[in-house]
């Protein structure tokens, strides 16, 4: 029996948790579909399959380390739609490039079918992130060169 809705979204829980080794990619459909509406220039807006979706992370992957994510909280909102649910995902913990506490809410809104994400919209702020990872000069610079 496929994962529910919500077992979906608490893997995706623990994924930002990064304690259980979930693969972000292993979540979605062969042909699932990633977005990020909000993105800065260099970040791409869409990532279309697994294999897509696997190789961004993958490649991204070094960024996380600059995070230390002691807490995770996901907020499930329910939608008419037995598919789609929307969700805010809190994490806290230390910025290691600020030497800092933080705490980062995204937004996303998922379409599950078959207990596997088909599409998820991940509304997160990238000035916010960049900030968080000691990126803001190179956010600023892809901004100029735009």
């Amino acid at each position: 029996m496929p994962a529910t809705t919500h077992q979906v979204v608490d893997q995706v829980r623990r994924m930002v948790e990064g304690k259980e080794g979930i693969a972000f990619a292993d979540l979605f459909a062969t042909d699932g579909v990633l977005t990020y509406p909000f993105a800065p220039p260099g970040m791409p807006r869409e990532l279309n399959g697994q294999d897509a979706i696997r190789a961004y992370r993958g490649a991204a992957a070094q960024r996380r380390e600059l995070l230390d994510i002691q807490g995770v909280h996901v907020l499930t909102r329910d939608t008419d739609d037995p598919e789609v649910v929307v969700i805010e995902v809190t994490h806290h913990g230390w910025a290691k490039a600020l030497d800092e506490p933080y705490t980062f809410t995204a937004l996303g809104i998922l379409r599950i079918r078959d207990g596997k994400i088909v599409r998820y919209d991940d509304y997160m702020d990238p000035i916010a992130m960049a900030r968080l990872l000691g990126r803001t000069n190179d956010l600023i610079a892809s901004l100029a060169a735009a």
